[in-house]
């Protein structure tokens, strides 16, 4: 059925006006929009006037690549506004994270526009917010690529995107198999957005270089207009300072929160840093707060407000705060590790000092950082053999299989695996049905050369952050260079231009360091047990594990607090050394408050890597809380593998694991079960259920090192 908005031949219905009165209505528009958000003296940067008048008078595809702060949303809240006026249908924008739709949606309100969002969290909203769009109520809908990537919910708004006024593609590098943030959900939907006859498009983004530029511009069609603006940000004063311990770039940010202007964000790698960070800044008495991606959206609506409203001196965030973040004052960015692109450094620093005079980005590299960005450098590359095993399951299955089920099958840990899928669907493998995924019939074909060609740039991309890091030349010109801007040249403002740093420099206050080590020594590492067995286990094991309760580990990942411990456990056999034998001995103090019982024994968990290392830890935490050590468990046979699905494991783990029939186990309290690590748990699950069979009451782990 022919759109409402859409003639079947010539395009939208505004195309029958002349083209005088369209390019008229586009800048009038224009000048209201401006005016209305940023003032009556308001007028249009070089190239907003352009692009719109290309959008409403030619309907053309356009793709703006502007530093953050120049002005690109304007662009599609004018354009819609004006298609609005001439008769065309409302703006459809994909956008990637919840923060940048919100933000959108007061901002497009300010300019005299009706917006509205479709979400994961709103929907109980859907029916009216739908019933208002089919209304001609509202002028934007904005909605995430996962959500229409949904065939449900795609099939639900189909006659929307078929009728829309504009599409707009917000981070346009994320089409991009080149782009620093590539999203499949985002590619595939791009093809359905973009096949819509007569509707013009705008991409946007500030971090595409030449490569991505070239790449999502073929993908909007040959006659795409290209406006491309300088990336410099002089109000952005760069720094990188380097050499660094972990304690002490802790210390760093404790004392930089003093003296940085307004509020700001953190930034670290990985969800467990936000909450690790962020608890040490606060008891060290800075108003903060963590955010990733795993806050529920109440949450994240919560640290996002505070922040902006200068609540919170700072936010210690993932990536997950990024694009789109809208508070023109923010004050800082700091990085605590890098980024593993000149690009995606560039895009998180965006946020800071869109409306102020200067406002600063440090980073302060990380020894961890090239094992973090080879994670990352992979993470999206599907592994063909790891595609294989997913579709002969999805194959073998035949309706629609969980991505759990999925990853117990075939032992492809749970992010590779959701990743996985997500690149499959893009080439029509797969798709998700319901809460799971079915096989479409469709082959699978790995190119094997584009994939090794992108590991390849991403490979290059991490040099080169390795040379911003090393503060090889001008930071600003580093960065511009690194994204093809037109015109790069010395800043004259970042630390290699100046040669000076902000507070603190390189003069950590011992004392910070000193409260940093006692912070994250004192943190607890909470283990949460294996709760059901594996589907198809040979012993005929089935259902809710009566195993292990809840248990602790001194550290878990790179904690910064223990990275000796860390390092005994992943080097050669011998005992630990005595602070960190110690530092066992606090966790179960502090553990001790929350007990049920206390525990009456010891089990060493037979260890095939380290069986010295556990026995001796059992016997001095033992000799530390008067227990006796009972060595409970045998093992034999060769060592379970450890890239297996979790069924295979733990059946290898029950053929080789066993009670020691000359044992008698107490039946009084608890045991307190110690090993060495702790990755999938199934080692710790499989003795701990032996023992309860066996007539303990209750099964307590206790681990060195808990691996993420």
């Amino acid at each position: 059925m022919t759109s409402p908005h859409l003639h079947p031949s010539t395009g939208p219905i505004w195309s029958d006006r002349p083209r005088a009165e369209r390019a008229e209505v586009a800048a009038h528009h224009l000048d209201a929009v401006l005016h209305a958000v940023a003032g009556p003296d308001a007028v249009a940067r070089d190239g907003q006037d352009t692009a719109v008048e290309a959008l409403v008078a030619d309907g053309a595809r356009v793709l703006v690549v502007q530093a953050t702060g120049w002005g690109k949303s304007a662009v599609y809240w004018a354009a819609t506004a004006a298609i609005r006026a001439l008769g065309g249908g409302p703006t459809l924008v994909v956008s990637p994270l919840l923060a940048l739709m919100r933000d959108q949606v007061m901002a497009a309100e300010r300019a005299g526009l009706r917006a509205v969002t479709i979400n994961s969290t709103n929907i109980d909203e859907w029916d009216a917010t739908l019933a208002a769009l089919d209304g001609g109520e509202v002028d934007l809908l904005l909605v995430s690529p996962e959500r229409l990537a949904n065939p449900g919910f795609a099939r639900r708004v189909g006659p929307l995107v078929a009728g829309a006024g504009l599409v707009v593609i917000d981070e346009a590098h994320c089409i991009s198999d080149w782009g620093f943030d590539f999203r499949p959900d985002y590619q595939r939907l791009s093809r359905v957005l973009l096949g819509a006859p007569g509707v013009p498009v705008l991409a946007t983004t500030a971090t595409a270089n030449q490569r991505v530029t070239d790449d999502v511009a073929a993908q909007l069609g040959a006659a795409t207009l290209v406006l491309r603006g300088s990336l410099a940000r002089s109000s952005l004063l760069l720094s990188v300072v380097d050499g660094l311990g972990p304690l002490e770039r802790y210390a760093w940010v404790d004392q930089a929160l003093a003296t940085l202007p307004g509020s700001g964000i953190v930034y670290v790698p990985t969800v467990a840093e936000t909450h690790r960070l962020s608890g040490f800044l606060a008891e060290r008495g800075h108003a903060v707060a963590p955010y990733s991606g795993q806050l529920d959206p109440d949450a994240r609506r919560t640290v996002e407000d505070s922040l902006r409203a200068n609540l919170l001196k700072a936010v210690v965030a993932t990536s997950a705060l990024g694009m789109g973040y809208d508070k023109p004052d923010l004050g800082f960015c700091v990085h605590v590790g890098s980024p593993d692109s000149p690009v995606a450094y560039y895009q998180q620093i965006g946020r800071a000092g869109r409306a102020i005079d200067a406002a600063q980005a440090v980073l302060l590299p990380a020894e961890t950082d090239e094992r973090i960005w080879e994670y990352f450098a992979t993470a999206s590359i599907p592994d063909p053999e790891h595609v294989r095993k997913v579709l002969d399951v999805l194959g073998e299955v035949g309706e629609p299989v969980s991505v759990p089920t999925l990853e117990n099958a075939t032992g492809v840990r749970r992010g590779r695996l959701e990743s996985l899928l997500k690149v499959v669907a893009v080439d029509g493998a797969v798709e998700r049905v319901g809460s799971g995924w079915v096989t479409t019939g469709e082959p699978y074909v790995h190119d094997g050369e584009k994939w090794a060609e992108i590991r390849r740039l991403r490979g290059i991309e991490a040099d080169l952050m390795r040379s911003y890091a090393r503060g090889a030349g001008c930071l600003m010109e580093f960065l511009q260079r690194a994204l093809d801007d037109p015109d790069p040249g010395p800043c004259g403002r970042c630390s290699v231009c100046t040669g000076r740093l902000p507070t603190p420099g390189h003069a950590v206050d011992p004392a910070a360091i000193e409260a940093a080590r006692v912070h994250l020594r004192g943190a607890d590492t909470v283990i949460d047990p294996r709760k059901r067995w594996p589907t198809g286990l040979a012993g005929g094991r089935k259902g809710t594990i009566a195993g292990a309760g809840e248990g602790r580990a001194l550290t878990y990942a790179d904690t910064p607090g223990w990275a000796e411990a860390a390092s005994a456990v992943a080097g050669p056999d011998r005992p630990l050394p005595g602070d960190v034998v110690a530092g066992m001995v606090a966790v179960l103090g502090r553990w001790r408050r929350v007990w049920p019982a206390r525990p009456v024994a010891v089990v060493p968990v037979p260890s095939r890597h380290h069986p010295g290392l556990v026995r001796d830890l059992a016997e001095r935490i033992g000799a530390a809380g008067k227990l006796p050590v009972l060595d409970a468990l045998d093992a034999a046979g060769p060592r379970p593998p450890d890239d297996v699905p979790s069924g295979p494991r733990v059946d290898a783990l029950l053929d080789g694991l066993s009670i020691r029939p000359d044992v008698d186990l107490p039946t009084d309290g608890p045991l307190l079960l110690v090993d060495d690590t702790y990755r999938t748990g199934w080692t710790i699950t499989v003795a701990a259920a032996l023992l309860r069979e066996a007539g303990a009451t209750a099964v307590m782990p206790l681990v060195v090192h808990q691996l993420p």
